[in-house]
């Protein structure tokens, strides 16, 4: 989806000039700069954004990630992309509860948490970003928002109660369809170490943007877990148990293996790393301009992933070619993600292959590393 040019001039005029022509020292746009448009990628196919295809399972929504602008701190509620819509046979909010398992110290023990106690101690939990492991090209890699969220850490809810410290967390959500997919499994679910979640301050949702969850995005309560990938952060939460150490990997865990870089396909719950984002980043728009009488091109895009320092992002526009620093980072935006522009003056008239990398090699990078967020346009005029 092409971004109009009234639409980037109101972003520019918005944000200062943020996004537009501006060099590291801060210079802001002469007169003489004019935005000619903008530059599809290509080989990405042309879907809907921003709107719901699909249901249940196959229920998908891409956010436009060509629109967004520096001071873009949060995805409206409607344009947070789904990656699965929620079943026809979800019961009513007002009756939901939670089944808490194996508190009480032993296996067949029970007892259950209604809404009404999750609200109570509900507080603001801070922005972050989401992301769906299976973020691909063939959507524009719109499965990637970011939101402000509000509910009540895990922590606090497992520090209330008596846990055996070889114990792991089972996360469970309501996930029974109408109809069947082809595309996924229904059974929802994820087992964490009790490290794992304390670590990444887990908690479990049940506002987003101040206002509580739409039904497709979990209500009335899922679990976030920031800075890990979106298939942990479980949906119509119905049900948290406490498990043996070596409980077996859910179904869901086995299916998103690969997506979140496990080694092979692991039997069991405690072989299985931390599904992080690693660090990233990719370009969202190609923006072409007239300045000082010369063509001349920008390139905007995200940085965003696990919370490592990050001072140089550097950017490559061939395989093989020099790899050099980008123009512009931006400062990080809370945990969800940080702008970055750079000016380029492409030599000749062809393809181009967008890459970035991080400038030190001792932060894991694996999907910068194959390529995964590589993007190519092509350039007509000079």
């Amino acid at each position: 989806m092409k971004v109009t040019r009234r639409e980037i001039l109101k972003a520019l005029v918005m944000t200062g000039g943020a996004l537009g022509w501006r060099s590291t020292c801060g210079q802001t746009p002469v007169s003489t700069d004019r935005l000619l448009g903008t530059l599809d990628f290509v080989d990405e196919p042309q879907i809907s954004m921003e709107r719901i295809i699909g249901r249940e399972l196959d229920g998908r929504l891409f956010t436009d990630l060509s629109t967004l602008s520096s001071n873009t701190r949060i995805t409206p509620t409607e344009k947070f992309y789904i990656r699965t819509c929620a079943s026809s046979l979800l019961s009513d909010a007002g009756s939901w509860r939670i089944q808490l398992r194996g508190f009480g110290g032993f296996a067949g023990s029970s007892s259950s948490l209604a809404m009404d106690d999750l609200k109570e101690l509900a507080r603001p939990c801070g922005v972050h970003l989401m992301e769906c492991s299976g973020n691909v090209e063939a959507g524009r890699f719109g499965l990637l928002s970011a939101a402000e969220w509000g509910g009540v850490p895990v922590s606090t809810l497992l520090e209330r109660r008596g846990i055996g410290a070889r114990m792991r967390v089972l996360v469970s959500g309501f996930d029974t369809y109408t109809s069947s997919s082809a595309n996924s499994m229904p059974g929802a679910s994820w087992i964490f170490s009790h490290e794992d979640l304390a670590v990444a301050r887990a908690f479990l949702a049940t506002t987003m943007n101040s206002q509580p969850l739409s039904r497709d995005h979990g209500a009335p309560v899922r679990l976030v877990v920031p800075g890990w990938y979106g298939c942990c952060c479980i949906k119509w939460v119905n049900e948290i148990a406490l498990v043996e150490d070596g409980a077996a990997a859910t179904g869901q865990m086995q299916e998103f293996a690969s997506r979140t870089h496990q080694a092979g396909i692991p039997a069991l719950a405690r072989e299985f790393q931390p599904a992080v984002i690693d660090p990233a980043a990719m370009p969202v728009r190609v923006e072409k301009w007239l300045a000082k009488g010369k063509i001349q091109y920008r390139v905007a895009g995200i940085l965003w992933g696990a919370p490592v320092r990050v001072n140089r992002l550097e950017i490559q526009f061939k395989p093989g070619g020099t790899f050099v620093p980008v123009t512009e980072l931006l400062q990080r935006n809370e945990d969800a993600w940080r702008f970055w522009t750079h000016t380029w003056s492409p030599t000749e008239p062809g393809r181009y292959t967008i890459r970035l990398r991080l400038a030190d090699p001792r932060i894991r990078t694996r999907r910068l590393d194959s390529g995964h967020y590589n993007r190519s346009v092509v350039i007509s005029e000079i």
